[in-house]
């Protein structure tokens, strides 16, 4: 009898997903018709429709996320690359070069650290030390772990600083399963790395692209002056995110039971020294990453240190290589395909460019470049959405330039709705302990929230 309801429950889910998917497309196809204007080209249509197809997709989960992201880099090889279907065809070797692309490496880096702690037993301990500092509460653990991972986004990627503080709790995390408060670490963590992002210039791309394009016309941005703005911004945004997440998630205050393995009072040599391996390896590639402006080697670039250092010691093999989160990383490659199509067939440009024609101020043009920026991050990389709207916007305003170049970068980092917005989202989600759905709720809070106390401190501060 149990064997035939779980039939029956598997044939229901076969045929939701089927009708998710066929609404997709139809919504998609309407939208595409309603939106497209008259002197659009094929690949700009083509690429219109995938971009409401693929939000249909990854919103309804009808095709699991990494199945769209290898969609969105076929249907582009069809669509843009071949003469039967495109009047003006185009390479389209680039659209799958993204799974090369360096914010990849920089993740796998991340995740073969995170192997390699947990094979050692190294998240055991850092999680030991973080919870005698943050208690049993939930909802301090929730702070104390947000706060971790904002000050060391600061000066590390927000990638990297996700990768290696999921690393540490995931005892924490697989003690609890997929209960709510899991969720409200894996919704926090992401969300503390993305508004860490905005403490320091060197954080996140976008904040020196915002800098680098004020640089060009003349107008420099030193490192202070930015702080006074992004430190604030990240510490409310922070705070702001940790209170809906405790009031959303965590109902009553009670002291969380952690069942951590037995701390080994005696250690054999062999595993001494595997464990000073991974430590040694960890640090320096941290200090690399942050000392990048002395030995200029790029942040990527450095992602080689621990692939193949634990790797070449045996620390990791290949079964362990073969366990990692690989549909994490098409999903990030699937949202930069995405995201370079837009940029290439110019579609942005096009639609942006109708603000040259309006009669706003410049003070709500601010507030309409900050939910822009917004809206597009969440689509395509936050590195992707700076490139293409500071210069815009400089353009468009240039006696603001300054305010409207700061604005977009910082706003650059509050696309969080969904897995493929950012890499922290698909570096939470590779865990498995939560859904899709579950971005959603801390991301409307910052889409909201966000842009509109960026352009108030921009304006007060700046």
């Amino acid at each position: 009898m149990e064997k035939v309801k779980t039939k029956r429950l598997g044939s229901f889910n076969i045929w939701r997903k089927g009708i998710y998917f066929v609404l997709s497309f139809l919504v998609a196809l309407l939208l595409t018709y309603l939106i497209k204007a008259p002197g659009f080209t094929d690949s700009q249509n083509y690429v219109l429709f995938l971009l409401f197809f693929a939000i249909g997709l990854w919103l309804t989960e009808a095709i699991p996320p990494f199945a769209v992201a290898l969609f969105i880099m076929a249907y582009l090889i069809v669509t843009l690359g071949d003469q039967r279907f495109n009047s003006e065809p185009q390479s389209v070797a680039k659209y799958v070069q993204t799974f090369s692309n360096s914010i990849i490496w920089l993740i796998l880096s991340g995740f073969f650290l995170a192997e390699a702690m947990t094979k050692t037993g190294i998240d055991t301990d850092f999680f030991r030390f973080s919870l005698r500092l943050s208690g049993h509460e939930p909802k301090k653990i929730l702070l104390g772990i947000m706060i971790t991972t904002m000050v060391a986004s600061f000066v590390l990627s927000n990638t990297a600083a996700t990768t290696m503080v999921i690393a540490a709790v995931m005892p924490l995390l697989r003690s609890q399963g997929k209960s709510r408060f899991a969720r409200a670490l894996l919704s926090g963590i992401p969300l503390a790395a993305a508004m860490g992002g905005m403490g320091t210039i060197i954080a996140t791309p976008p904040n020196a692209i915002a800098v680098g394009e004020l640089e060009n016309i003349g107008i420099k941005i030193d490192f202070l002056t930015w702080m006074k703005i992004g430190m604030p911004l990240a510490i409310l945004l922070t705070f702001s995110c940790w209170f809906f997440l405790s009031k959303l998630y965590i109902k009553e205050s009670f002291p969380v039971s952690i069942e951590l393995p037995a701390q080994k009072e005696h250690q054999g040599k062999r595993e001494k020294i595997r464990r000073l391996i991974v430590l040694v390896v960890l640090i320096v590639t941290v200090l690399l990453w942050l000392t990048t402006s002395l030995h200029h080697f790029s942040i990527f670039a450095v992602s080689i240190v621990p692939i193949v250092s634990l790797t070449m010691t045996g620390i990791l093999k290949a079964e362990d290589i073969r366990a990692l989160p690989w549909d994490s990383l098409l999903l990030v490659a699937g949202g930069l395909s995405l995201g370079l199509a837009l940029q290439e067939t110019q579609l942005l440009e096009h639609f942006t460019r109708n603000f040259k024609e309006t009669t706003l101020g410049p003070v709500l043009l601010y507030f309409v470049f900050a939910y822009l920026t917004t809206i597009f991050g969440n689509f395509m990389s936050n590195t992707a959405t700076a490139t293409i709207l500071i210069p815009l916007g400089i353009s468009l305003m240039p006696d603001h330039a300054k305010y409207i170049a700061l604005i977009v970068g910082f706003a650059s980092s509050t696309g969080l709705l969904l897995p493929v917005s950012t890499p922290p989202n698909a570096v939470a989600y590779s865990t498995g302990l939560m859904d899709q759905r579950d971005f959603l709720k801390g991301g409307l809070l910052v889409g909201i929230l966000a842009p509109p106390l960026i352009v108030l401190l921009v304006l007060l501060l700046l």
